[in-house]
């Protein structure tokens, strides 16, 4: 299942910043959670280790489940080239993850909560579903009637989008222009060892 649990203390441990406030926190207390978090000596990590704890970091930057982070792998492996910069453009272009990015959502998790409330519209449509894959070219759009809410008021004043999506805010979109390439993707990953993991 999706996590729900804190995101500051998750962020923490994985060492990866999963929501704006964990960022914050992060500064503030660079190290692991609990008592003895400043003086805590990491353990010393197997190959094994260290390709779950890739994994697992990005499964949580996207918030995906297991299973749909195995199946992402699969698709990706299928295709011609590089598996690893296929599994993480794959999950870059989900539509809540392209809805955070144009910033009209400011997290992935409100992202979510706006596309399963049916605040939102691709190519005209409503479609529910956070995982939505969407294409070059697709348009996101906050129904007309959603566009009263403070949240989405705020948020879309704020954008800050990346080059590949173009954002309108007299019209409550966001385009996705292309799909990146990997180096545009602020992802956090070596990737490579999450191919190793599932690949064993």
């Amino acid at each position: 299942m999706n996590y729900t649990g804190p995101k500051v203390k998750l962020s923490r441990k994985i060492g990866v910043n999963i929501t704006a406030k964990a960022g914050k926190y992060a500064t503030k207390k660079p190290y692991p959670p609990g008592q003895h978090g400043p003086n805590k000596r990491r353990a010393k990590q197997s190959d094994f280790g260290k390709q779950l704890l890739e994994k697992q970091k990005l499964r949580l930057q996207y918030n995906v489940t297991e299973k749909q982070m195995s199946n992402y792998y699969k698709k990706a492996s299928k295709l011609t080239g590089n598996t690893a910069d296929f599994l993480v453009q794959l999950l870059e272009t989900r539509l809540d993850a392209v809805l955070f990015r144009s910033g009209i959502a400011r997290s992935l998790y409100q992202a979510k909560q706006l596309i399963s409330h049916g605040h939102i519209l691709v190519n005209g449509r409503k479609v529910d579903i956070s995982s939505y894959q969407l294409k070059a070219n697709n348009v996101i759009t906050v129904k007309e009637k959603s566009r009263k809410l403070a949240d989405v008021q705020d948020n879309i004043r704020n954008t800050n989008n990346p080059a590949y999506i173009e954002v309108s805010k007299v019209d409550f979109s966001a385009k996705l222009l292309y799909v990146p390439a990997v180096e545009e993707i602020p992802v956090q990953s070596e990737t490579s060892l999450v191919v190793e993991y599932y690949s064993r």
